[in-house]
C-alpha cells in the first residue's frame, strides 16, 4: 500500500502543481513566481497534513520527488502556453483526478497513522484543497472552496469517505479506486452539470423577526405597537 500511496499523492501533486503554474500565467509572474504558486498548490496541502499528523517531517521534505513533481509543473506551465479547445477539455479531467487522488491519499495516511473514520475524512479533504486555498490566500483572493463554485470540497469529502468506509471494513486497495472514482467522478459531474452547494439565503426565511403591525390610537394616528403615543397638546 505504501507504493500506492506514493503515487496518488505524487499524481495529485502534478495535477495541483499544473494549476498553479497556469494561475501564475494569468497574474503574469516572473519564473519564481510559477514556482512558488506550483509548490504551493502542489504541495501545501501535504504539508499541512502531515503537520497535523505529527509523525515525522512532512514526506515533501524528505522525498526529493515531491518538490521535483511540483517544479516540473512549474516549468511545464512557464514554457508552454497551455491553451485552446483540447487543453479545456483535459483540465478538467486533470484537476478532477488530481482531487480524487489526494482526497484518498490524505485519508489513506490518516488511517495508516492509527486515527479513525472521521479525521481521515477531514485530513483527506484538506490534504486535496489545503494547497489551492493558500494559493488563494496568497494571492489575496478568497479561497474558491468557500463557495460560489461548483463542487470541489464536496467531491474530496465522498472520496476521502469512501476509501475511509471501505478500510475499516477491511478492504483498502479497492477504497483508493472507489474513493478516487466517486472524488473525481463528482468533481466532473459537478463542472458538466454546474452543481454548487446553496448559498445561505437559498435557506433562511426571508424575514426572521416580523415587522410589529401598525396600531391606531384614540386620536385616530397610526402607532407601532411597542411605542406609546405621544399625549395629546393641552388644550
Amino acid at each position: 500500500m505504501g507504493e500506492v500511496f506514493r503515487v496518488l499523492d505524487l499524481t495529485g501533486v502534478l495535477g495541483n502543481a499544473l494549476l498553479g503554474g497556469l494561475i501564475a500565467r494569468q497574474e503574469r509572474l516572473d519564473p519564481i513566481g510559477f514556482a512558488t504558486l506550483a509548490v504551493l498548490s502542489g504541495l501545501g496541502g501535504g504539508i499541512i497534513r502531515d503537520v497535523l499528523l505529527q509523525h515525522g517531517p512532512p514526506v515533501a521534505l524528505t522525498d526529493y520527488a515531491y518538490l521535483l513533481t511540483a517544479l516540473l509543473g512549474a516549468a511545464v506551465t512557464f514554457l508552454l502556453r497551455v491553451r485552446g479547445r483540447a487543453w479545456d477539455r483535459l483540465w478538467p479531467v486533470v484537476d478532477a483526478v488530481a482531487l480524487g487522488c489526494w482526497a484518498t491519499a490524505g485519508a489513506q495516511k490518516t488511517l495508516g497513522a492509527g486515527l479513525g473514520w472521521l479525521p481521515a475524512i477531514l485530513l483527506g479533504t484538506v490534504t486535496a484543497v489545503g494547497g489551492g486555498a493558500v494559493r488563494d490566500l496568497v494571492l489575496r483572493r478568497v479561497p474558491g472552496i468557500l463557495g460560489g463554485n461548483t463542487l470541489y470540497a464536496t467531491a474530496a469529502l465522498v472520496g476521502a469517505g469512501a476509501l475511509a468506509w471501505l478500510s475499516e471494513t477491511g478492504h483498502p486497495t479497492a477504497g483508493s479506486v472507489v474513493g478516487l472514482l466517486s472524488g473525481a467522478g463528482l468533481c466532473l459531474a459537478a463542472r458538466w452539470r454546474g452543481w454548487i452547494l446553496p448559498s445561505a439565503d437559498a435557506w433562511s426565511p426571508a424575514r426572521v423577526v416580523r415587522r410589529h403591525p401598525r396600531l391606531r390610537s384614540k386620536d385616530g394616528r397610526r402607532r407601532r405597537s411597542g411605542h406609546p403615543p405621544k399625549p395629546a397638546p393641552d388644550a
